[in-house]
């Protein structure tokens, strides 16, 4: 009988105390009472959310196009072990994961108007028959888009005449093309002037280490691939008539 007393105020001092905790909870100023067990009954509205993540546009650009611009990205393959990607207005046109690309050059023929994919192949200028791509390549109407995205050898089997086709479609880069360098372009049929879209990374040759850039890339590229995020007018250009298009998009 004794005890009865203390665990009176024993009994109390806890209902006091939980009250006190329970009311700082739901009414209490932000930092009082315990800041876990706040969180367990904040609002979604008043929790602390982390920092978004940085927004990606079309193709993974960093940065939407323009209106009425086409968006691309495009990198080529790294040596022999990762293939090339040639993504237009976020559909994916070529990439292993579609399964139609190949070693040599992937190129991929488009409306320049429509942004609509006409045909897209593989061609191995190691081993191949450099006759299959003058075949794909000779016969375009004036106004298609070329995206080409090399893996591992590009340039084996190329001669005087397929050079000259690409030069036609705005390569600057492709009378220089060499065993293992890697290669991004897009050109069109009928363009007056060298293509902006373009980026070369000088691989090594045969017996070679790896050396520096030789052939004017836009930016800076990896030591084993080439990589292109852009925006192009529709329909594209490419330096035709009329003012030549903008570089837009990032790294």
């Amino acid at each position: 009988m004794r005890l009865a007393g203390p665990l009176r105020i024993v009994v109390l001092v806890l209902s006091v105390g939980l009250t006190w905790i329970l009311v700082s909870i739901l009414f209490g100023r932000p930092g009082s009472g315990f800041p876990r067990i706040q969180q367990l009954f904040a609002s979604p509205e008043n929790s602390v959310t982390a920092e978004p993540r940085a927004r990606k546009y079309k193709c993974g650009l960093p940065q939407p196009c323009p209106e009425e611009h086409l968006a691309f990205r495009m990198v080529s393959g790294a040596a022999n072990v990762i293939g090339p990607k040639i993504c237009l207005e976020d559909k994916m046109l070529m990439s292993s994961v579609k399964d139609n690309v190949g070693r040599g050059l992937n190129v991929a023929l488009v409306n320049g108007v429509s942004g609509e994919l006409i045909e897209a192949r593989a061609f191995d200028m190691w081993a191949g028959d450099v006759n299959d791509l003058l075949k794909f390549i000779r016969p375009l109407h004036e106004g298609t888009l070329v995206f080409v995205a090399s893996y591992d050898d590009p340039a084996t089997k190329m001669n005087e005449e397929t050079r000259k086709l690409f030069s036609d479609l705005g390569s600057k880069n492709v009378k220089d093309l060499a065993f293992r360098d890697s290669w991004v372009f897009v050109g069109a049929k009928g363009v007056q002037n060298k293509s902006p879209f373009e980026q070369v990374w000088a691989g090594p040759g045969p017996g070679q280490r790896a050396r520096p850039s030789r052939l004017h890339p836009l930016r800076p590229p990896s030591v084993h691939a080439t990589a292109f995020p852009e925006c192009c007018p529709a329909p594209c250009p490419l330096g035709g008539p009329g003012p030549s298009p903008s570089v837009q998009g990032g790294p």
